[in-house]
């Protein structure tokens, strides 16, 4: 069965997050049905990450076997057009014909996220559900050094939710960043992989220290606490957006070339 890897838009309002609950509607199954009334096939996509209720993607990437070997912008564009009509917030971006052997999730060797900011007195009816208003001026300069605490190799119970199913609270976070674009104050963060919430843990933390009520050194105490008591608040999930996933250079006939000199 030919393979297909998706790359995925999408405005996470609408959507009880992305994977298929019984008690909600998500982003996959927007798209499971588009496939079924594309070519009548019921299956079950992967996906690099499960992003939450309200947490949005600029690339999100999917896989999934089809019984037909469609050519893959035929595929795009079938789907497009039944998301469209469904008036679904879903787009796909881009789908490619892959090896059997990739998997969205497994093959992965990086993700990467923002979390997005606007900072000022006034409301900001335009970023409605797509960044966390601020009101209250943020160090943006404090939240970074802050930030890099943060980075390296760790236990990140204190940044991990309590519902967290992930085998070991240890990761390597490869880069936090903190920059301000006027009035957007972005957060970035890439590692291979993240506990569920750490991200919007280190906003709402970072929120603390842009506000002033938290030292880069109460950071890293919390960090070394290993106790999600001792996290800030939780940043709301609209501000989150999945914004890219890596994975190894791969050749048509599936030789993994990421090691290649």
């Amino acid at each position: 069965m030919p393979r297909y890897k998706l790359t995925v838009e999408y405005d996470g309002t609408p959507y009880a997050g992305w994977q298929r609950q019984e008690n909600g509607y998500t982003v996959q199954a927007a798209i499971e049905l588009a496939v079924f009334r594309f070519c009548g096939e019921k299956l079950s996509i992967g996906a690099a990450g499960r992003t939450d209720s309200g947490v949005h993607a600029t690339a999100q990437v999917a896989h999934m076997d089809l019984s037909r070997d469609w050519s893959a912008s035929k595929v795009r564009e079938a789907l497009n057009a039944h998301l469209v009509v469904a008036g679904e917030a879903v787009s796909i971006i881009n789908v490619e014909r892959v090896p059997a052997s990739f998997d969205s999730r497994f093959s992965a060797l990086g993700r990467h996220y923002l979390y997005r900011m606007i900072n000022r007195r006034p409301p900001a009816p335009l970023e409605a559900n797509r960044a966390w208003w601020v009101k209250k001026p943020l160090d943006e300069a404090a939240m970074h050094e802050a930030a890099q605490r943060l980075v390296g190799t760790h236990d990140f119970t204190t940044f991990r939710a309590t519902q967290c199913q992930a085998k070991s609270p240890v990761k390597t976070l490869d880069l936090l960043t903190v920059e301000r674009h006027g009035e957007i104050v972005e957060i970035r963060a890439s590692a291979r992989s993240f506990l569920h919430n750490q991200i919007r843990s280190f906003a709402g933390t970072l929120h603390e220290v842009g506000c002033g009520r938290w030292s880069a050194d109460d950071v890293t105490a919390a960090l070394e606490a290993r106790n999600r008591k001792a996290c800030g608040p939780v940043a709301p999930p609209y501000g989150l957006y999945l914004i890219g996933v890596d994975y190894p250079m791969v050749t048509a006939s599936g030789a993994d070339m990421s090691n290649a000199v």
